[in-house]
């Protein structure tokens, strides 16, 4: 496959996994704000540093208020980091790629685009967040199932999960991250009803809560919520899970091509580096320090894959 086209695929569906990404913290910051009394302003600060757009946004708007944030990461076009922009830079690789694509998926994302353009134009009441929030979560949604039920288990297909996981992999690592050491107001809040709410509220961001609580109960623990999110297998968004697809389609890749590439080492590496791994070394070791290295190692993946395939690490 021609560069070119792995990055489109690569690349579209990064982005549309980012895109859902932020839709799920913006909510988490609200269910999460409205359970504190007084200010909410390091909730919003969290999502805005999960996303990387603290410095960012305080360049433009200062202190961080609900207002601020959900437009500066919802309908902001001037901010590339906007759910807005990553949907539009979705449906552009897809139209880059449209040969390479069922017609069901391209019309799934260009309908997604339509919609949400739509949707994100101007100010977006707080009331009606949401089910704004919901109905972007459904757009993506669409496109994934199309994906998933018309497209060729191919190389474009493989490159197209790369990019999924890779993505949802590093979401799920700074959710985890921040909620250690920016959520809480302080140590004492650890065990706290507060802290119980508010790790259900990040259960809730990566659609985790329910599948939590059948393995569980209603016990909300954090140990057993941090080994859920970084080392089940069966959570479609925990790090073990990312990382067994990742593997498995740089697999397919290497038989497809019959070469084996410094990434799919690199995959293999950090599958056995950080996700063979107790809860018990994880802890030793610290889980700021383990999350900090996993981002690292994750991103350098994404280096390789792109050097491996020749295309663009950016887009």
């Amino acid at each position: 496959m021609l560069g070119k086209t792995a990055a489109g695929l690569f690349w579209m569906f990064r982005h549309l996994e980012r895109a859902e990404s932020t839709a799920r913290l913006l909510d988490a910051g609200f269910r999460i704000a409205l359970t504190r009394a007084g200010s909410s302003r390091s909730e919003w600060e969290s999502v805005l540093t999960t996303v990387g757009q603290l410095d960012a946004f305080r360049q433009r708007h200062g202190e961080a208020t609900s207002a601020k944030v959900m437009e500066f990461l919802l309908s902001d076009r001037d901010n590339p980091s906007s759910i807005i922009c990553m949907v539009k830079a979705a449906r552009d690789n897809a139209r880059a790629v449209r040969i390479a694509l069922t017609r069901e998926v391209w019309e799934a994302t260009n309908e997604s685009w339509m919609t949400l353009d739509k949707l994100l134009t101007g100010r977006i009441p707080e009331a009606d967040l949401p089910d704004t929030l919901t109905t972007i979560r459904q757009q993506n949604a669409l496109v994934r199932g199309a994906t998933n039920g018309t497209m060729l288990r191919n190389d474009g297909y493989n490159f197209l999960r790369l990019g999924t996981f890779i993505e949802r992999a590093d979401n799920t690592a700074r959710i985890l991250d921040v909620k250690y050491y920016l959520l809480l107001p302080s140590i004492s809040q650890v065990g706290s009803t507060l802290d119980i709410k508010q790790w259900e509220t990040i259960l809730r961001s990566v659609s985790a809560l329910r599948s939590y609580q059948w393995l569980h109960g209603a016990t909300v623990n954090p140990r057993d919520i941090a080994q859920f999110l970084i080392l089940h297998e069966q959570m479609p968004r925990s790090l073990a899970f990312c990382y067994n697809k990742i593997c498995d389609n740089l697999g397919y890749l290497a038989k497809n091509y019959d070469n084996k590439t410094e990434a799919c080492e690199t995959a293999d590496r950090i599958h056995l580096d950080y996700l063979r791994r107790s809860m018990d070394a994880i802890f030793d070791d610290g889980l700021h320090e383990y999350i900090e290295g996993f981002l690292g190692a994750n991103g350098r993946l994404a280096t390789q894959i792109a050097k491996d395939y020749s295309f663009e690490v950016t887009a």
